[in-house]
């Protein structure tokens, strides 16, 4: 399936902004929230860019899965990092021996029901802080109401991530075409939640 001019103009804009997100930062933090987030929205960036350049068969990469895993991980570190000092290192470990089981698991032959337990862990786990943390602590008013924006991001990531990993098993929800036709919208949408997020911390 070609990708239309229109998703190519969404997915540009999407770029734009995360390309943004990465030169300006977020201001006061320390350097492994900071890197966090850069590495999430460098990750975003770049997969963009893919997707106009190459078009929708880059999804078709086996090392998709793999990439898409290292932007809920970071994000997640960063937000456990910055918001949640007693699990600081804990999220760090469990974040490093995630990524690299799911390398692992994705590299190697393993049993066939293995590889999609391991994804669901980690990049469940890591979708739900993503989700829930920020909520929670713009409902606590720890942070501003508008960080609450940086979990409808959270969750708009993890919509996208349960599509294309539907997709990947030949067992997609609805069919690939609609698929590909919503996907750069959602991205859109979920950048533009997380810069939102950020910026009203």
């Amino acid at each position: 399936m070609r990708i239309t001019a229109l998703n190519r103009i969404l997915l540009l804009v999407m770029c734009l902004l995360a390309a943004y997100q990465v030169g300006m930062g977020i201001n006061g933090l320390e350097n492994v929230p900071t890197v966090a987030y850069t590495i999430a929205f460098g990750v975003l960036l770049v997969a963009g860019l893919l997707i106009i350049i190459l078009g929708y068969e880059v999804l078709d990469s086996p090392i998709v899965v793999v990439v898409s895993t290292i932007i809920p991980l970071s994000l997640s570190l960063g937000l456990i990092w910055e918001h949640v000092g007693s699990l600081r290192l804990p999220y760090l470990v469990f974040s490093l021996l995630g990524f690299l089981a799911i390398i692992i698991t994705r590299s190697l032959r393993m049993p066939r029901r293995l590889p999609a337990y391991v994804i669901t862990l980690v990049h469940g786990a890591a979708g739900m802080i993503v989700f829930l943390l920020p909520s929670y602590l713009a409902a606590q008013g720890i942070t501003s109401p508008g960080f609450s924006l940086v979990g409808l991001g959270g969750a708009l990531i993890g919509l996208a991530g349960l599509l294309l990993y539907f997709l990947k098993t030949g067992k997609p929800i609805v069919s690939r075409e609609i698929i590909l036709h919503i996907l750069p919208g959602i991205f859109l949408l979920m950048t533009i939640a997380f810069v939102s997020g950020f910026a009203l911390t």
